[in-house]
């Protein structure tokens, strides 16, 4: 489902990355193979200097169908970034890949907040964020973060997913689902 990135996978990515349904919400865009290339190496360093975490989203058969980042990581705190390609929307992989993400950030490395901007007129993004049982809007309980990300105009809410919350909602569900069996 994640998995960490990879070089090789950066034209099939950037194939599903430059279509113009997505292009638009990517952090990092590229307008060609190369500086798609270049942008992921230059991530995977970043990785390594511990101000990022990205990972590459994979289908139930393997293939490299989005990113998945923490970016501005800071006391144990990041913005989540996420993008998956077209024909994959739809499918579930987004909060598979969130869950499985968060539970890596949460319980294997060193964050317990994870803050998600998302733009206001990016709709469908805040209904797939809205439907996660453990991300609370902040708009309100965080100004001086709303604020910054709204610095030049209002174009983001804030939402933030703390670990806390993240991790009773992971053993409510697994208590639901042992119940059921």
């Amino acid at each position: 489902m994640i998995k960490k990135r990879d070089l090789h996978e950066c034209t099939s990515l950037y194939e599903l990355m430059s279509d113009p349904t997505v292009l638009p919400y990517v952090r990092h865009k590229a307008y060609s193979v190369d500086e798609y290339w270049f942008s992921t190496k230059q991530l995977m360093e970043e990785e390594e200097a511990g101000t990022v975490i990205t990972r590459t989203i994979t289908s139930d058969f393997g293939q490299p169908i989005g990113t998945i980042n923490l970016f501005d990581i800071e006391d144990g705190a990041g913005f989540l970034g996420t993008w998956i390609g077209t024909q994959f929307q739809g499918l579930g992989y987004n909060k598979k890949a969130k869950e499985q993400f968060l539970e890596e950030l949460f319980f294997e490395l060193d964050i317990h907040t994870v803050f998600l901007r998302i733009r206001k007129t990016n709709p469908k993004s805040i209904r797939a964020a809205e439907k996660l049982p453990y991300t609370i809007k902040a708009n309100e309980s965080h100004p001086f973060i709303y604020a910054e990300i709204n610095k030049k105009q209002e174009v983001y809410d804030l939402y933030y997913i703390p670990k806390d919350l993240f991790h009773l909602v992971m053993m409510q569900q697994s208590n639901e689902e042992e119940q059921a069996m």
